[in-house]
């Protein structure tokens, strides 16, 4: 047999009885191994698990049928349609005229012989034990065979008659109510008996109940209609089932009277691509994500394992140089006896590679495990049901042997310098003295030096942050190389320190081997946590420049649009008995139409209104010319034009406008609104009185000082009107108006409607909402009990407390210095028990000279200390560049957006971007005070006052 594998055989034998004797390192090490292999694994697992297969996906959204018709809402024109059904088009050219709506018959495309299911969908507010929930009401013969996979019953029954209902669990979790329990819906008095719990497998968090068809959304329907409150918007769908399945042709045949099919076999069974029209036409096709793509995401994925690796290499390699320290006797025990360094690099490599093995099988089978106990957790958590428990060994035996070559990789360092060992030196425990290298810091200062380029580069000539971030990494790995120099460097400030940390200090320098690895791990997780900290601030500092609040600070606002504002009265009270309300004004919005129409909706019978801007008041660049409808306004002005426009106050997006819920930002109210905002205007408050619309935006007066307002009741021919730009029909009623001087903060609203104005032109209004100052800042307690109060109503009410600019990077901030704390101190650790291992002779001569016993704590401290300073001194240093570098890019990247802006003529919508650098500084505090201290003390604690007693070793 081959005397390699003798050789190995015997090393793996060694070093699997030398792990066994050190428990502890051997434990710490194979933690570290493990732990990310444990969490790759749990995540390989869960997400293959959760992957559904194309019949899985099927079984859970048409059951055991063989297709799903739908109408796609173009009326009775042909459509287009992709195969998954996902997507969908009508057939013709709609550029110049409007986009087909309507409904569309889907029974007249079921085929011959077809055996099909009605499923029909809507929703209501149902009566729970809390108050009101918005739930969706499904009506399925959920028992028939043909259904049979959509739901999971998980206790109880499907129901069987007309006032019979089921319900998802979540729903029963939501609601307090449980099986047995009576169901209601508000604005019917009928009661329905909850007989049954199921699950949507690919929905468990949607809040459901299952009828019978024709036993809840008409009757509900109807009692919504009678009372004017919006109806249930009920849609229905066709499960079919027929002999031979819903071939590609059959779906085309089916598109032809409008109607969209998900098939079962065309799922299984793709066509060809050039057999779907819809591919065939301009802009369609089915895409992938490009080579390109892909590599860069590949290549994201390859940087992120290595840096990683590194990390763990960085830290692990430490604990195996203790190891090969503390085996020197037997290392040079097997060089007496004939082995060469092959052998003693071996058997030090066989530590990495058994650690490294137990590591895999550890941290797969615990991966394996905890994703097993905690199924019921991720599903609920994904929101869907595993498809099953699927294992892939090809996978888990890629992970396990990362976690192999990472060991191995640990302790290849450790294994070069121990086998350039003396035998004598090994016998006798003399380290001797070995010189640095001089390639390593060459290397790493040329690493640096291409890497800043690169990163340089990036930030300045380019706006690709991988480039910057590409360049980076090199610079960092440069560091890391430059370690042990650096460490030689940080010696020469010995001379102005104490005895105690000078004799550290002195030791760490001349033992780097030991102490470079340990102060590269600490800079590179400091280094990582400082450039995100410090991403993080500038980002916070940017956003605190560029956040515009929508009221003034501690003010309140609730707004609801449905059912014509009919709960609004309710809501507004719960307000102001909730909170500690000092001014509460009232607004209302116009409505056109029918009552319960919402303020965009589209229904019929629902209009809208339109503030009529005077021809010479708009926007040249945004103004539509009826002789050319098709042209792009601004294309007819140049870029030197387009750029002057935008500072046209004309084309100047006014302060707020889009945080506003209100069209227009038209609102109805009195003086009461202008307190609330912090307008102080008599002239404005005496005009509200006196029944004028005040107004914030001088764009809407025409010459006579009066704005118009366009009441639109045939929306269709509205937008038709629009697109060939054409006045819009509809009547208009003119109202006398004062405009406010200056340019006060009005938070969006456009103008201000009195009631009575409103009343006298024939306008109707309806409650939107209140507008509310405060006493003092809400506490969190009143706004949870508010929120509770509000979500009775099962109403989406839309409640603001204007609280100023929150940042959220301030946990993450925290969790990355406890991140880089951790680190440091399990880096600085390890170096400090290698220290301790080679300084355990001096430690007992102290001893024998009369040091006394808390000389050993002391050192161990400052052994610990100095590590974690040095390495978080270069690592706050090292953080910083790709921090900037990436800032600068994004700027750059900003900059070019902002100029393309002005160039097209949207420069007023935008403003100049703000990118600034911020250094954390309360981070920067913590890592390099708290972290270098803490890991000192703690290192000083745990270590022993007097050591071991020990016999004389033989000479």
């Amino acid at each position: 047999m081959m005397p390699w594998y003798h050789s190995w055989r015997a090393a793996i034998r060694i070093a699997r009885r030398d792990a066994w004797r050190s428990k502890g390192r051997s434990f710490l090490v194979l933690a570290m191994i493990a732990l990310p292999i444990l969490g790759v694994s749990a995540a390989d697992l869960t997400l293959r698990s959760a992957e559904l297969s194309t019949e899985q996906s099927l079984a859970r959204s048409l059951g055991a049928a063989d297709a799903r018709l739908a109408d796609p809402g173009y009326g009775t024109l042909p459509i287009m349609q992709t195969p998954d059904a996902n997507s969908s088009t009508p057939v013709g050219d709609f550029e110049n005229k409007s986009w087909p709506e309507g409904r569309t018959d889907i029974n007249k495309a079921l085929p011959a012989g077809a055996k099909s299911l009605t499923d029909s969908m809507g929703s209501g507010k149902l009566r729970t034990t809390h108050g009101l929930l918005n739930t969706e009401i499904r009506e399925l013969k959920s028992s028939d065979p043909i259904a049979k996979g959509i739901m999971a019953v998980d206790h109880g029954r499907l129901p069987r008659t007309a006032d019979e209902v089921a319900a998802t669990t979540h729903f029963l979790e939501s609601s307090g109510l449980k099986v047995g329990s009576t169901l209601t819906a508000r604005g019917l008095d009928r009661e329905y008996k909850i007989v049954g719990a199921y699950e949507l497998p690919d929905a468990l968090k949607t809040d459901q109940v299952n009828a019978l068809p024709g036993a809840l959304l008409a009757p509900l329907d109807k009692a919504l209609e009678k009372s004017g409150l919006p109806g249930t918007e009920t849609t229905t769908t066709q499960l079919v089932s027929l002999s031979g399945g819903f071939t590609w042709n059959m779906v085309k045949q089916a598109n032809a009277k409008g109607v969209k099919v998900n098939s079962r076999a065309v799922a299984l069974d793709p066509p060809a691509k050039s057999e779907i029209p819809i591919y065939q036409q301009e802009g369609w096709g089915d895409y992938e994500e490009s080579t390109a793509a892909k590599a860069a995401a590949l290549a994201a994925v390859g940087t992120v394992v290595g840096l990683a690796m590194l990390e763990i290499c960085l830290l692990a390699g430490p604990a195996f140089a203790v190891g090969a320290r503390r085996s020197r006797r037997q290392l040079g025990l097997v060089g007496a006896n004939g082995g060469d360094r092959r052998h003693i690099r071996a058997i030090v490599l066989a530590g990495g590679l058994v650690i490294g093995f137990a590591a895999a099988v550890v941290g797969t089978i615990l991966g394996l495990l905890l994703t097993f106990v905690l199924q019921p957790l991720l599903e609920d958590y994904m929101g869907k049901r595993f498809g099953s428990f699927d294992v892939r060994p090809l996978e888990l035996l890629g992970i396990g042997l990362l976690a192999v070559f990472t060991g191995l990789m640990a302790a290849i360092v450790p294994a070069i310098t121990s086998s350039r060992q003396s035998v004598l030196a090994s016998l006798t425990g003399r380290r001797g003295v070995r010189k640095s290298s001089r390639v390593l810091p060459v290397i790493g200062l040329i690493a640096v030096g291409l890497g800043a380029v690169i990163a340089l580069y990036g930030s300045t000539m380019t706006d690709q942050s991988a480039v910057v971030a590409g360049g980076s990494a090199i610079a960092e790995l440069g560091v890391v190389a430059l370690t042990p120099a650096l460490v030689g460097l940080f010696g020469r400030t010995g001379r102005i320190l104490p005895l105690s940390p000078r004799l550290a200090l002195r030791d760490a320098v001349r033992n780097r081997g030991r102490t470079a690895p340990a102060v590269a791990a600490v800079l590179a997780a400091v280094a990582g946590t400082v450039a995100v900290a410090t991403y993080a601030a500038s980002n916070d500092a940017q956003g605190r420049a560029q956040y515009e609040a929508r009221l003034p600070h501690g003010a309140v606002s609730v707004m609801l649009d449905e059912a014509g504002g009919r709960d609004m009265p309710a809501v507004r009270a719960t307000v102001q008995k909730l909170l500690p309300i000092d001014v509460r004004a009232d607004v209302d919005r116009i409505s056109v139409g029918k009552s319960n129409c919402s303020m965009y909706g589209s229904e019929e019978g629902c209009g809208r209104y339109e503030v009529v801007v005077p021809r010479a008041n708009q926007c040249p660049l945004w103004m539509t010319d009826p002789a050319k409808p098709d042209e792009e306004p601004a294309s007819k002005f140049s870029k030197a034009e387009r750029r002057k426009l935008s500072d046209d106050w004309r084309c100047k997006e006014r302060s707020g406008a889009g945080s506003i819920y209100a069209d227009s930002g038209v609102l109805v109210g009195d003086a009461k609104l202008l307190k609330v905002l912090g307008i102080e205007d008599a002239a404005a408050e005496k005009a509200l009185a006196a029944g004028q619309i005040v107004s914030f935006d001088k764009r809407n007066l025409d010459t006579k000082g009066k704005i118009s307002i366009r009441l639109v009741t045939d929306t269709k021919k509205a937008d038709e009107a629009a697109s060939k730009g054409k006045e819009t029909p509809g009547e208009i009623k003119t109202f006398s108006t004062h405009q406010v001087t200056g340019e006060p903060n009005s938070y969006g609203i456009s103008m201000v409607v009195p009631a009575v104005a409103a009343k006298a032109a024939g306008v109707t209004t309806v409650p939107l909402g209140a507008y509310y100052s405060t006493d003092r800042m809400p506490s969190s307690e009143q706004r949870q009990r508010l929120d509770g109060e509000l979500e009775k109503t099962g109403s989406n009410i839309e409640l603001h407390i204007e609280e100023g600019y929150t940042s959220e990077n301030s946990i993450i901030l925290l969790a990355l210095t406890v991140f880089a704390g951790l680190i440091t101190i399990g880096a600085a650790g390890i170096a400090t028990g290698l220290a301790q291992a080679d300084a355990e002779a001096d430690l007992k001569t102290l001893a024998a000279v009369g040091a006394p016993p808390r000389v050993r704590r002391t050192l161990s401290g400052f052994q610990c200390g100095v590590v974690a300073t040095m390495g978080v001194v270069l690592g706050s240093a090292a953080g910083v560049l790709p921090a900037v570098g990436l800032l600068l890019a994004e700027k750059r990247q900003q900059l070019k957006f902002y100029q393309e802006a002005l160039d097209q003529g949207f420069g007023s919508v935008h403003s100049a971007p703000y990118v600034p650098i911020i250094v954390p500084w309360g981070t920067l505090a913590a890592l390099l005070i708290a972290v270098p201290m803490g890991a000192a003390l703690l290192a000083a604690v745990v270590t022993r006052s007097r050591g071991a007693l020990s016999r004389r070793e033989a000479t």
